[in-house]
């Protein structure tokens, strides 16, 4: 149990729970959906990551007497809601898109259901695991796929809190990095790591070649070498004059990499050394990624672009409510103000797919598969929900691992056209259609 959980959270949340609980509201039955409103223009899809840190964050959510009493003490709430907060426990029910998935404009990622009181509060904490955790999977993905099948490395740890290099390291690993420099990442989550050495340790010798001697003597041939410190032509020759021609690989930091890299592989080839591979690293996006697709590189560490986003900060996820009311007297509610306006009841999302098993449909609002009565489908030849059950009645009841997650997510992928994976693709990622409560059909996502 970690009851500081509990603050991890807005102020305001406190204060409507207190209000909720004068007025007689806070029992009343509640559904919130987490989703975003749109997507950067510049992609077509973004990847859901941290639902299995949200889910485990939900069932230990929870107020300790120190918390309890910082609560009162500074008139955030009373002594009888921090009496509620005492007992608290999440006892509702949560469904969404498992860790891995895909997202596109108002998919519906989580739908939380219980008592008002209990879903309201736990919006700070999910919005800030998932924005976070989905932000770098999303520019993850993008990374690998503009990779072309050469392996991209996290190496964001520097650029982020401590904790969030953490966490990043590991939506990344879903979204197919194939290692981290983060130690605690690895220890946490089994996910392999990688490094060798920096510039200090270079600058830290009387020469590049004493310190590829020491380097050599301490991780082997097969090890990565810094080359650029000085000058990159000067570090080439020194690193295969003192580990020899079978060296592993080297990596360049600076400098145009489309330059850079074709000048080290016509001297490595020159010199002998045709089998080192060339692992470029320095402030690389999806974008940048993806120009050097002809380039003679073998591998990409990626760092301040990944775990900042790459122009993506924020999913900005929302956490509305839809319903508030228990069966059968629940009714949808909606936000009606421009730009922030959402739609009425759970959404109960489905997937539609063509006959090549191709995704190219979202349906949002429909009971059951059989009510999809409407043209046009788009193509569609048959139909799947995308959620799963997370919780029930307050306990996980799905806890895929890491490595199902990440083939969960290429899986997914494999659904996608060839155009969905188009960088820098604009324009509306995915029809969405949504069943209205007249039993009609509105195309929603343009």
């Amino acid at each position: 149990m970690r009851p500081e959980i509990g603050l991890l959270t807005d102020h305001y949340e406190m204060t409507m729970l207190e209000a909720c609980l004068a007025d007689g509201t806070a029992r009343a039955g509640a559904v919130f959906e987490l989703f975003t409103r749109s997507i950067p223009e510049s992609r077509s899809f973004g990847v859901v990551a941290g639902i299995d840190r949200a889910m485990d964050a939900i069932v230990n959510f929870g107020f300790g007497p120190t918390e309890l009493e910082f609560l009162e003490r500074t008139g955030v709430v009373s002594a009888p809601t921090c009496e509620y907060l005492s007992r608290f426990k999440f006892a509702g029910s949560v469904r969404g898109i498992p860790e891995g998935g895909l997202f596109f404009g108002q998919t519906p990622i989580l739908e939380v259901r219980g008592e008002l009181a209990q879903c309201l509060i736990l919006e700070t904490v999910l919005l800030s695991i998932l924005n976070f955790d989905s932000s770098v999977a999303s520019a993850a993905s993008r990374m690998v796929i503009a990779s072309r099948g050469r392996p991209v490395i996290e190496m964001g740890s520097r650029r982020t809190h401590e904790l969030a290099a953490v966490a990043g390291a590991r939506a990344a690993y879903i979204a197919g990095c194939v290692a981290t420099s983060n130690l605690e990442a690895g220890r946490s989550f089994g996910i392999p790591t990688v490094g060798t050495a920096a510039h200090s340790f270079i600058l830290a010798h009387d020469s590049e070649e004493g310190a590829f001697r020491s380097q050599l003597a301490a991780q082997g041939r097969s090890s990565t070498y810094l080359v650029d410190t000085y000058d990159t032509e000067q570090g080439i020759r020194a690193a295969v004059a003192v580990v020899g021609t079978q060296l592993g690989a080297i990596r360049l930091d600076s400098g145009n990499p489309i330059t850079e890299s074709h000048r080290a592989r016509q001297l490595l080839d020159s010199l002998g050394a045709t089998s080192t591979r060339i692992i470029v690293s320095g402030d690389l996006d999806e974008f940048a990624i993806a120009g050097l697709k002809d380039a003679p590189i073998d591998g990409f560490g990626v760092g301040t672009r990944l775990i900042n986003g790459s122009g993506f900060p924020t999913c900005n996820f929302v956490y509305k409510l839809v319903e508030i009311g228990d069966p059968p007297f629940a009714r949808g509610v909606s936000k009606n103000s421009e730009g922030k306006a959402s739609f009425a009841g759970a959404k109960k999302p489905l997937r539609g797919f063509d006959n090549d098993g191709k995704l190219c449909l979202e349906v949002l609002g429909c009971d059951a598969e059989d009510e999809l009565d409407f043209e046009p489908t788009f193509g569609a030849s048959r139909f799947t929900s995308i959620h799963r059950d997370l919780i029930s009645s307050g306990e996980r009841v799905h806890a895929p691992s890491l490595d199902e997650a990440r083939k969960f997510h290429q899986d997914q992928l494999d659904t996608l056209r060839a155009e969905f994976l188009e960088i820098g693709r604009r324009g509306a990622a995915l029809p969405t259609v949504l069943q209205l409560p007249t039993g009609e059909f509105t195309r929603i996502d343009s």
